[in-house]
């Protein structure tokens, strides 16, 4: 079995046999550099790197890698050359020649080092056996420096993690002395770069919710989400409880990065084509329509007939997150198909609440709110890139649509929809002119009287930087993770709280039952139908990547309801007794499914006794 080096982990530890080693061997910080002398960041790195130890001392030990550049030939004779270094002091006054004897590495740098070393100038053309073993041991390097999964030079590793922070020698000392400030950065990109972080956290709040709940501080737990926030104007005052402002305002962030995210898949992702969505957008629709048809035809008219929108919803996040949880043995294609499928049915959950779960409706400022929608269009018909008017509308566009009765969140589709999308940038260009900006700036470093990067060239700086994403994909990218890692786990903590109680279940238990098999058996039998129907109607087709049967599993994981599903119980259920029994309803049906979906998929096999031949490449039908 192939051994897996983690992301951003060394490939293979510090030998002081085998590796190029400054300092003692038991110093407390390892700084490992994977490095080319014909790279000039690698030259510019060369003397932050002499300041880091010059500050530090015997606390550090620094390891040299060769990683030469593919296309400088250069690159790898000046490796090989200093590889016949005969005494690790020759090798390191051979390195320190060749990264700092010229502004960039020339031939008569080789040739004075070559000297240096007693080496002849044609040493590149031997086949000494001091040759070859310097050819292997720059070739091991590059063999490390692909491993460990460096991408450019320079790449240094801190104690056998990938440092991606700044190169100065200020950064780097406080990444090697690990300050709490980068300490806490390193553990949140760790758990941000783990599949199943963002249901992790969900877990977490709606267990932590629970406790309170029911632990002795539960009415003050209670009483800090009926307090009441606002702003005031003269005589005009605006205020909503905390609970109010987390599910009516908080949860906007959510519905518009579910908008981004629609907007994205439709333009240029995976649903961009119709063949491609087909599957996707049938399944979701069947997974909503099942469910929500159950419960319509079981529930007669009354106080519970409201609820049918609570087993339609799936929770993405948690869903996506127990599909990571189970690596390779889920392909790609299928967490695709699960991901589009869900972003529909997030958009399907929105369109309910805003036609069936809204108050009372008040035309005048719907109205507004419409007034409101034509600015943001006229922007982003005109190309306004800025983010801050499209969000200073979208404010204003919240509090009407709030005002006006719909569901507040449904203000963050519609600013979505506006948020503008641009060309993909010239990539080389840009690299260009950010080169040759911060290149004009290195010429003045020294200078008297001059501190630092000019405006202007901040200011150009600034304008690359702004043209490599579109403001769409830039909110998506920042919005996207607040919204799993800060606002889902606050709605959970302010919505997951349920008493555990057993008179919940008195007159309750039909309702419970429902909406358990509503999301654990109607939602993946809807998946699972539609999906079938619209590919033997050949609207759609299934890669052949993922079996069918691994299908009816991630149908499984979308009846992990949650999120959506609290939010839908809690418009649909007024009554106190009502919304408890559908919390534990859903937090039910949710553990369910997201344990029947990881048995589908755990022990899935590639063998379907009911596919036909593959139509085309990578495609089936049923």
């Amino acid at each position: 079995m192939e051994l897996m080096i983690p992301p951003g982990r060394l490939d293979r530890p510090v030998d002081h046999e085998k590796d190029h080693v400054l300092g003692p061997a038991n110093a407390e910080i390892t700084l490992v550099e994977y490095g080319s002398y014909a790279c000039p960041h690698c030259r510019a790195a060369n003397e932050r790197i002499a300041q880091a130890r010059d500050q530090l001392g015997d606390r550090v030990r620094y390891v040299f890698r060769h990683r030469p550049l593919t296309d400088n030939s250069l690159s790898f004779r000046a490796a090989e050359l200093a590889e016949l270094a005969q005494t690790s002091g020759a090798f390191w006054s051979a390195h320190i020649k060749l990264m700092t004897r010229s502004m960039q590495l020339t031939e008569a740098d080789l040739f004075a080092v070559a000297a240096d070393l007693g080496v002849n100038a044609d040493f590149v053309l031997g086949d000494s056996d001091a040759m070859r073993g310097a050819r292997a041991r720059v070739q091991a390097d590059a063999a490390s420096a692909r491993a460990s999964g460096v991408r450019f030079t320079p790449t240094f590793y801190i104690n056998g993690r990938r440092y991606d922070g700044p190169w100065d020698e200020s950064s780097l000392v406080d990444a090697m002395l690990g300050t709490l400030g980068h300490r806490v950065r390193t553990a949140t990109l760790d758990f941000a770069s783990w599949g199943p972080s963002a249901g992790v956290l969900l877990v977490l709040a709606t267990v932590v919710a629970i406790v309170l709940t029911n632990s002795p501080i539960s009415a003050a737990f209670e009483a800090l989400w009926r307090q009441e926030l606002g702003v005031s104007l003269g005589n005009a005052i605006f205020r909503m409880s905390i609970l109010h402002w987390v599910n009516d305002g908080l949860l906007t962030v959510f519905f518009l990065v579910v908008g981004l995210e629609v907007k994205r898949e439709m333009t240029v992702g995976h649903l961009a084509s119709r063949r491609s969505a087909a599957l996707p957008i049938a399944a979701a629709l069947g997974g909503m329509v099942v469910p929500a048809l159950l419960y319509a035809l079981v529930i007669p008219a009354g106080p519970w007939s409201r609820g049918w929108g609570v087993p339609m919803a799936t929770d993405t996040a948690f869903a996506i997150a127990v599909i990571a949880t189970m690596g390779v043995r889920v392909p790609v294609e299928l967490r695709i198909f699960l991901t589009a499928a869900a972003i529909v049915d997030d958009i399907g959950a929105i369109i309910v609440v805003a036609v069936f779960y809204s108050n009372e409706v008040h035309p005048a400022y719907l109205a507004a709110a419409a007034a409101v929608v034509v600015p943001l269009a006229l922007l982003s018909r005109s190309k306004v890139y800025l983010l801050s008017p499209y969000l200073l509308l979208g404010v204003a566009l919240w509090a009407l649509v709030y005002m006006g009765g719909l569901h507040a969140t449904l203000s963050g589709v519609v600013l979505a929809l506006f948020i503008p999308t641009r060309p993909p940038a010239d990539l080389a260009a840009l690299m260009t002119q950010a080169s040759t900006v911060i290149a004009s700036e290195a010429r003045h470093e020294g200078e008297v009287l001059r501190h630092g990067p000019s405006t202007p060239a901040l200011h150009a700086l600034d304008a690359i930087y702004d043209r490599l994403e579109s403001p769409a994909d830039r909110l998506l990218r920042h919005a996207g993770a607040r919204s799993s890692y800060a606002v889902l786990p606050i709605f959970a903590l302010a919505n997951a709280g349920v008493t555990i109680n057993p008179g919940v279940f008195v007159g309750h238990g039909w309702l419970i039952a429902v909406i358990v098999i509503g999301l654990a058996v109607g939602k993946p039998l809807g998946v699972f139908l539609a999906a079938a129907v619209a590919v033997r109607a050949g609207i759609g087709v299934k890669p052949a990547e993922y079996t069918w049967r691994q299908l009816a599993g991630a149908g499984a994981l979308a009846g992990i309801g949650f999120t959506m599903s609290l939010f839908i119980a809690g418009q649909a259920f007024p009554s106190t007794t009502d919304f408890s029994a559908a919390k534990i309803a859903v937090l039910a049906a949710s553990i369910l499914s997201a344990v029947v979906g990881t048995a589908l998929l755990w022990g899935a096999s590639r063998q379907e006794p009911f596919e036909e031949a593959p139509q085309s490449a990578g495609m089936q039908v049923l």
